[in-house]
């Protein structure tokens, strides 16, 4: 039944693409991802533009409030935000615990505990019984807490102690001191800010439709992000950047790119941190790393952008009429690197910044109360069928 108490009315089924790609199924206010242009936006402004341009803290304002802050609003945000990174005694005392139970899997699996927690600590209620102010008290608190959360899993993992978040410095630079106890140089602390703006949002991909399809049933926010970090723990979603990296180590040299590339491309497997189910011109976000990559310089991006440029002639080559360009995964992974991140902290530092995204749709879905309910085609054997009679004997 559908969450406002009303009948459902039965309606004929519809066919839709697999993946329901290219689906509308809501409005939103938020963004867009116009693939065929190599262009995506949160609200009016280019994305890209954004993270070149403003502030980490400006571009939480713009999702959460729907405008860009003046210098006043600035400052208040950041110092309301800046409050919100330090945990609950009860959930600082189980970190140890998660972080055990998590060791093999990683601080993300550990997250999804810790979130719950941290929800179930901070008394919140589903987004169905509270007013529109509360969610967004809601989803500040838990957005603003990842970071500190995903840090502290980690160092817990590595035997180091948890670092405690400092209000005097911003959203980025913050994450990078609890991450390594060290505050972080201005470039990298820049390079890193810029790599989470523009991976804030980005149209109706997989968590963040999972996270308004939890919301549509009137969840609490921590139910919501758990279910959205789910979702983006996957290597076909999230789990691409340190993959992508991978891949230069396997090739190692300049000599070996042809080679290994046209032996797994014509094995039909797939080069990780290349390719878009959307875009089907260069990624924005890969155009915009890449530049980053290059301000730092050296082997490593020398390398990475003569792969890039081999691996589009080969596939050209093999797979004529298809664009295939480099992701936001590939050179991610390249700038992560060079700002001295962990592979194993690639993937929780985008969900670092995609949770303000996450939080953004969950408040807009809030404020529909038609739950999402879709239907599948049943294609098993044809109902009905007699049960068959139970065999005698005692039971198993």
């Amino acid at each position: 039944m559908p969450i406002n108490g009303s009948a459902a009315v039965p309606t004929a089924p519809v066919e839709v693409p697999r993946g329901l790609a290219g689906v509308v199924v809501t409005e939103t206010q938020l963004g867009d991802v116009r693939g065929r242009e190599g262009f995506y936006h949160y609200r009016q402004y280019s994305a890209v533009e954004l993270a070149q341009t403003r502030s980490f803290e400006d571009v939480w304002h713009l999702m959460f409030h729907g405008a860009l802050p003046d210098a006043a609003q600035r400052a208040e945000f950041a110092g309301q935000t800046a409050a919100l990174r330090h945990l609950p005694e009860e959930v600082r005392a189980a970190l140890p615990d998660i972080a055990r139970a998590s060791v093999l899997s990683g601080p993300l699996a550990g997250l999804r505990s810790a979130l719950s927690l941290f929800g179930a600590a901070k008394g919140f209620r589903p987004v169905y019984d509270i007013d529109g102010e509360r969610r967004r008290a809601d989803a500040l608190a838990a957005s603003a807490v990842v970071p500190t959360l995903l840090t502290a899993l980690y160092r817990l993992g590595q035997g180091l102690e948890p670092v405690e978040p400092r209000d005097d410095l911003p959203y980025a630079a913050n994450y990078l001191y609890m991450l390594t106890g060290s505050q972080p140089g201005a470039e990298r602390a820049r390079a890193v800010e810029q790599y989470l703006i523009s991976t804030i949002d980005h149209g109706f991909n997989a968590s963040t439709f999972t996270a308004r399809v939890i919301t549509s049933t009137g969840a609490d926010v921590a139910a919501c992000l758990v279910g959205a970090v789910g979702a983006l723990s996957g290597p076909l979603h999230g789990g691409a950047p340190s993959r992508a990296l991978d891949t230069l180590d396997a090739i190692g040299t300049p000599d070996r790119i042809d080679p290994w590339i046209r032996e797994r491309v014509l094995a039909g497997e797939r080069i990780m941190g290349f390719g878009h189910p959307v875009y089907r011109t260069e990624d924005p976000r890969s155009r915009m790393l890449r530049g980053i990559a290059q301000g730092f310089g050296g082997e490593l991006v020398e390398f990475a952008v003569e792969v890039e440029r081999q691996v589009e002639l080969i596939l050209a080559e093999l797979k004529p009429g298809r664009e295939l360009h480099t992701n936001v995964e590939f050179y991610a992974g390249v700038v992560m690197e060079l700002c001295g991140l962990p592979r194993e902290m690639f993937t929780p530092t985008f969900a670092s910044a995609r949770v303000v995204g996450w939080g953004a749709n969950i408040l807009e879905q809030a404020e529909d109360s038609k739950i999402i309910r879709p239907a599948a085609r049943y294609v098993g054997p044809v109902p009905p069928v007699s049960v068959p009679v139970a065999p005698e004997g005692p039971a198993a």
